[in-house]
């Protein structure tokens, strides 16, 4: 391995089936160094073993149906809690509630390029000279913090963050939100995306990695899709994504539509269990 020793591609190349958790990722990995971190030509020799199966989320966990890590729970059939939640998130983060009508745009992450800051850094002044309010939990690279900090003080009221984690919030912030925000630089799989869908908080994601392979851009002229989506690893990309969703957010009935195309989809473990077992089973000959 360019003179020197990596277990990794010991057990690529001797495998019989290699996994990773999403199929796109599977592709990107093969594709460039970035991905491939220096094991792209070999997993390309090993394409025809290689397959990308979607981790799954424990879905009695993540339920607004039953959750009571939350203020109020809601269903597809009765979606009345999610306001209250969206109160109760407001309060959280110390916000200016009088504007219930504005959407709340949302993060949980770690801080870190990766989960592109940067991309977020460079519109979120231009977003918070609008209608909404953002509000965002994680930590991480201080000097992001820092300006984050000095974004959030000229637009208090508007926009807070918690620098810290907790599961009780994390679950609060995806029921409270109206809108997800993943712009990551790259993602493998991820799993807040799968969350929001659940808990008809509209993701708005880049293109990459397992993101690609869960959410689906809505078109409003057939209801179709779950998301907004945008490829480019790049500001003006994401801020014209987030401009689609903030453009539909008016419209209630097709907000609506898009809420429940994501809270009908199905993320479960049972599904990516299911495929795992095609795999295994494959693998060691057994017939069905």
């Amino acid at each position: 391995f360019y003179g020197l020793l990596n277990f990794m591609k010991v057990g690529i190349t001797y495998s019989d089936r290699i996994t990773t958790v999403s199929p796109t990722y599977a592709r990107e990995i093969q594709e460039s160094r970035e991905f491939g971190y220096g094991l792209e030509g070999v997993l390309r020799a090993r394409s025809s073993s290689l397959i990308g199966i979607l981790n799954g989320i424990d879905d009695s966990l993540w339920n607004p149906q039953t959750d009571n890590l939350m203020a109020a729970t809601y269903s597809p059939a009765d979606l009345s809690g999610k306001l209250e939640n969206k109160k109760a998130l407001l309060k959280k983060f110390e916000l200016d509630a009088t504007h219930l009508d504005w959407p709340v745009l949302a993060m949980i992450s770690r801080i870190d390029v990766q989960k592109g800051f940067d991309l977020l850094v460079s519109i979120l002044d231009h977003l918070l000279s609008k209608d909404l309010y953002f509000a965002l939990l994680g930590s991480g690279n201080k000097e992001t913090e820092a300006y984050l900090r000095s974004i959030i003080e000229r637009h208090r009221g508007k926009a807070g963050i918690r620098f810290e984690f907790d599961n009780g919030s994390a679950h609060l912030t995806e029921a409270g939100a109206d809108m997800f925000l993943m712009p990551s630089k790259y993602e493998p799989c991820g799993l807040n995306q799968m969350y929001s869908l659940r808990y008809g908080t509209v993701p708005i994601v880049r293109a990459t990695g397992g993101l690609a392979d869960t959410v689906r851009e809505y078109d409003p002229a057939t209801g179709q899709g779950t998301g907004f989506r945008f490829r480019a690893y790049d500001p003006d990309e994401f801020k014209e994504a987030v401009n689609r969703a903030l453009a539909l957010w008016p419209d209630r009935e097709q907000w609506r539509r898009l809420m429940l195309n994501g809270m009908r989809e199905d993320f479960s473990w049972t599904e990516s269990a299911k495929k795992y077992l095609e795999v295994y089973e494959r693998v060691a000959g057994i017939r069905r």
